[in-house]
């Protein structure tokens, strides 16, 4: 059987092309995927829809007269920003969940989204806000996320595999910092902080697939990209500007890797443990997949080639690393 990647953390600015690179690696034959790319019938995480789902939350609160309590306005970006870290501690108990298949029932899909999130709040060092809210306010609450909720949580349990075996688990996420940021970023922002929440268990055995684009492309495509009529959508949604400057204005991956104590590797501490994590850049500059939103009957032969040697050889070199390090 071809060795194949456990983890791939796929990291990069948002709209540089990351989900878009999910879709094309999903749609790759399984044993092409393993040969070709090192990589497993894909487990995918995310955290952009808890993202999404703090959004609706402060949406719904505006509309019953209560203050938001994630946002600073709907366009706007976290009030604190060590919810960086909730978003993290969201994905460590998915990839938990995910590893024993855990199935949770419960009776209202909301309220145990809203006690999750508080929950990882609570992790990231930052009080409960949800629990404290007025019991009758909550069940409202609760009940308008209900149909959003429940989708994710059934999409979430009917991804569990029979086994891992021959799998490779895909973490998506995007950290940053304010555009024109001196370097290292202050915690909680950038790649530094939210890696250095994961869970070690993710982490040892992990690599980092990361997608290259300038801020400046990253806002261009953000706003080719954005459907104001599909918010949560992990293709189409758009990211406000002033979060896109402020939030998203640079990142902290080239600095991190310039820096890293092992050549290749970007240097992370979790937990008191120290981990060299394997880069491998797929240069999308010149942006090379914004096709493959499209079906993949449409999908240009010759723009799906260029990809491949693209992906490839950051896939190679993540190999490459990964075998190293365990010798």
């Amino acid at each position: 059987m071809e060795k194949t990647f456990d983890i791939v953390l796929l990291l990069a600015l948002p709209a540089s092309g990351k989900s878009e690179v999910r879709r094309f690696l999903a749609n790759i034959e399984p044993e092409r995927l393993k040969k070709e790319f090192h990589i497993g019938s894909n487990l995918q995480l995310d955290d952009f829809p808890y993202v999404h789902m703090m959004r609706r939350i402060d949406d719904e609160l505006v509309k019953l007269g209560y203050i938001r309590i994630f946002f600073k306005a709907g366009d706007r970006p976290f009030q604190n920003t060590k919810d960086w870290g909730t978003l993290i501690h969201l994905l460590n108990e998915d990839y938990r969940d995910l590893i024993k298949r855990n199935v949770v029932k419960a009776d209202s899909a909301g309220d145990l989204l809203m006690r999750r999130i508080d929950k990882a709040g609570e992790k990231a060092g930052i009080a409960t806000r949800l629990a404290g809210l007025n019991k009758t306010v909550r069940a409202v609450v609760a009940a308008a996320l209900e149909k959003e909720a429940r989708a994710m949580l059934d999409e979430k349990h009917a991804a569990y595999p029979e086994s891992l075996e021959g799998k490779t688990i895909v973490i998506e996420a995007a950290r940053g910092g304010p555009d024109g940021s001196a370097y290292p970023l202050p915690a909680p922002l950038g790649y530094q902080y939210s890696l250095g929440e994961m869970d070690p268990e993710i982490l040892k055995r992990a690599v980092i697939l990361y997608v290259w684009v300038t801020p400046e492309e990253s806002r261009r495509k953000n706003t080719a990209r954005t459907n104001p009529n599909d918010p949560g959508s992990i293709l189409h949604h758009g990211v406000p500007m002033e979060v896109m400057l402020n939030d998203y204005g640079c990142d902290d991956m080239d600095y991190l890797e310039r820096n890293s104590e092992v050549p290749g590797t970007i240097t992370v501490t979790s937990a008191g443990q120290k981990f060299h994590i394997p880069v491998g850049r797929f240069d999308n500059r010149v942006d090379k997949t914004s096709f493959l939103r499209v079906e993949k009957k449409d999908w240009d032969s010759g723009m799906v080639a260029e990809v491949t040697r693209g992906i490839k050889s950051a896939t190679d070199k993540l190999f490459s690393l990964s075998a190293g390090a365990r010798k």
